[in-house]
């Protein structure tokens, strides 16, 4: 497991009850180390992990949030495909997902989402508890969907987007990638790339995700 903050501990709970995954190892760069064991198990420097845990016996999951519009977390799954493992999906067993909906590597479905038929996931996407993902809809690359949005049928979500708490996407909408969609943002039009929509009282105001570090 790579991470060693809230996702990281809770992903690991989620698979060792709820997978046949049994999480062994946590891992980060070096100079993030700051514990010798996380949950009982050891914090092993990703610079030492292949050597300790070698991909030909070990999977690994990124659970890195969606700082810089799902940035730190993209760049940290390409660095540890390079290294050769073999970046797991999980699905809740208490989602309402469809046998037949593809998706990629490095997901992690909680429960209580209803994803309907048509549905098209692709790769290290996280969808928090409680989302509805309806039909047709695509959903890019290291996209993030935080707790109870409504995402309409045939909408498109661009990969790096970041989609708030209670966000509604009507349908057919196009989200644009590295967008970020504010907590209760209801999203009627298309938007632009890069770009940050939020409600304030009843407007909705935009400007570009690059000038918003935290995220």
């Amino acid at each position: 497991m790579f991470g060693l903050g809230d996702f990281a501990r809770i992903a690991e709970r989620y698979l060792d009850l709820d997978s046949e995954h049994e999480v062994v190892a946590f891992t980060v760069h070096g100079e993030y180390v700051d514990r010798p064991e996380l949950s009982g198990r050891p914090v092993v420097p990703l610079e030492e992990i292949v050597e300790r845990h070698p991909p030909d016996e070990t999977a690994m999951f990124v659970a890195i949030g969606f700082s810089r519009t799902n940035r730190a977390r993209a760049t940290v799954y390409e660095e540890c495909k390079k290294l050769g493992y073999e970046l797991i999906s999980y699905v809740s067993t208490k989602a309402m997902f469809w046998p037949d909906v593809p998706f990629g590597d490095n997901c992690f479905v909680f429960e209580a989402n209803v994803v309907q038929p048509g549905v098209r996931i692709g790769s290290d996407v996280v969808l928090w508890s409680g989302n509805h993902i309806g039909h047709d809809v695509e959903i890019g690359d290291h996209c993030f969907l935080a707790s109870h949005v409504v995402v309409s049928g045939n909408a498109t979500i661009g990969h790096h987007s970041f989609l708030g708490v209670n966000a509604t996407i009507r349908d057919g909408i196009t989200i644009a990638p590295r967008c970020v969609i504010g907590a209760g943002t209801l999203i009627m039009k298309d938007t632009e790339e890069g770009a940050v929509y939020s409600v304030r009282g009843t407007a909705v105001h935009d400007r570009k995700s690059w000038e918003l570090p935290n995220f």
